[in-house]
């Protein structure tokens, strides 16, 4: 089969390594000749560990081609693949009109009889909006619509990709059902087939209990703060209860950030909007977790009342470990928060090697975090990166004070306890109680 991958920004050119990887035939199709003139040069657009080299594979094999023509794309081809990444605006809001339009202008450029195959994250019914344009526009090319929920994780794509749990799948026709078997054979047999409506509703409903299990837990932990109570340890006592299980979503530490979950929040809240329901628990999810952002800032202001001028070290820039990106990373809203209040801001990153154009000359890039530490009132740890678990307690030897580290995510736990470190976590309590018999 010959298939062609519509949108080719990180979604869609994982999607096109990876099905070239597993002997497909892939064309990729973007409307950017930049982006195309890097991709066929073997670059992605956005760092991820691996595809690099599997999309230089693809393309030495001659089984994977990128190209701006439309024609060139479609004209033999059996399955449409569209993977655009929804733009999202910083209030969570998506313009799935944008993808629906992109689609649109290749309607004419299918052959009959092509499946279009949507993993695009789009609101619940944006499916067949596309079909009734089809068929309206048309009416005599008997396309095929549908739909797979993406399950793109910044840093792992392609394993996750390569070696999914199962893959949910949406479809209409029985000669969809076969031709999206045959492309995805090589890759899982454990395929979850429903309706297309139902598969929308599916990443809808995973992204939002996952938000909810992320909340919840963080809420707990505030509380676990302030009674004396440990949230790691009431976290294993959750995962070992049989209802719930070891691999819920339930670790507390930092809020969520991106787009992804917070997307399909919106698109729930706003079908509820349009027909008068209601719906708390999932309107809630979105206040709890803007609340949490400010956990971070909160700590820090109970040790250093005024930040103006105060040296704040900042570990880690990037939406997480694993990936260059910078979009939507809650340490970037943290470091412009931090910018507000007049701090002086020394950081490091290791896939950063440039800063924000907006920040200021308060901002100092160190190219390894040991450095970044010398004469700072508070260190945060803002994103997991491997490279500083490797940090060793002679970092801190020549510090000139005792230093506040923060660190949400209990990810660097072995400086809990040390000499001149004030360590701070996510749901770890402020004093321990103690009982004097």
């Amino acid at each position: 089969m010959n298939i062609c991958v519509l949108g080719l920004w990180h979604l869609g050119t994982v999607t096109s390594a990876c099905l070239s990887s597993v002997g497909h035939t892939v064309i990729g199709l973007d409307f950017d000749t930049n982006l195309i003139n890097d991709l066929n040069n073997g670059e992605a657009p956005i760092f991820e560990p691996g595809l690099n080299n599997l999309l230089k594979s693809g393309i030495h094999k001659k089984n994977l081609l990128f190209t701006c023509k439309i024609d060139e794309a479609l004209k033999d081809c059996d399955i449409l693949w569209v993977a655009y990444d929804t733009p999202v605006d910083e209030n969570d809001c998506a313009d799935f009109q944008y993808v629906i339009r992109q689609v649109q202008l290749v309607f004419p450029f299918l052959k009959k009889g092509c499946t279009i195959l949507v993993s695009s994250q789009m609101p619940v019914g944006s499916t067949k909006d596309l079909e009734l344009l089809a068929k309206h526009n048309f009416p005599n090319q008997d396309f095929g619509f549908a739909y797979s929920p993406e399950n793109l994780r910044l840093g792992n794509a392609l394993e996750v990709f390569l070696n999914p749990d199962r893959i949910v799948i949406g479809f209409r026709s029985n000669k969809d059902q076969i031709k999206i078997k045959e492309l995805l054979k090589t890759i899982t047999d454990n395929l979850i087939w429903m309706s297309v409506e139902s598969a929308e509703m599916t990443k809808h409903a995973i992204n939002s209990f996952l938000a909810t299990s992320v909340t919840f837990a963080n809420e707990i932990a505030t509380i676990c703060e302030i009674v004396g109570a440990d949230a790691k340890e009431v976290e294993k006592g959750l995962k070992t209860e049989a209802r719930i299980g070891p691999k819920a979503y339930l670790s507390p530490g930092s809020a969520f950030s991106g787009g992804t979950l917070a997307r399909d929040i919106s698109f729930l809240s706003q079908i509820a909007n349009n027909k008068d329901l209601t719906v708390p628990l999932i309107k809630s999810i979105s206040e709890s977790n803007s609340e949490h952002k400010n956990w971070v800032k909160k700590r820090l202001l109970k040790k250093i009342e005024n930040l103006s001028k105060r040296n704040i070290a900042v570990w880690g820039l990037t939406y997480k470990a694993g990936t260059n990106t910078l979009r939507r990373s809650l340490s970037v809203e943290l470091c412009n928060w931090l910018l507000e209040q007049g701090a002086f801001l020394h950081v490091h990153d290791p896939a950063v090697d440039k800063l924000p154009s907006e920040w200021s000359k308060n901002v100092t890039r160190y190219n390894n975090p040991e450095e970044s530490i010398l004469h700072v009132d508070a260190i945060v740890v803002a994103t997991e990166w491997p490279e500083y678990t490797e940090i060793s307690y002679d970092a801190f030897s020549n510090l000139k004070s005792s230093i506040l580290m923060v660190d949400a995510n209990r990810f660097l736990k072995q400086f809990s306890g040390v000499d001149g470190i004030e360590y701070a976590a996510v749901g770890e309590p402020h004093e321990k109680i103690q009982i004097k018999l």
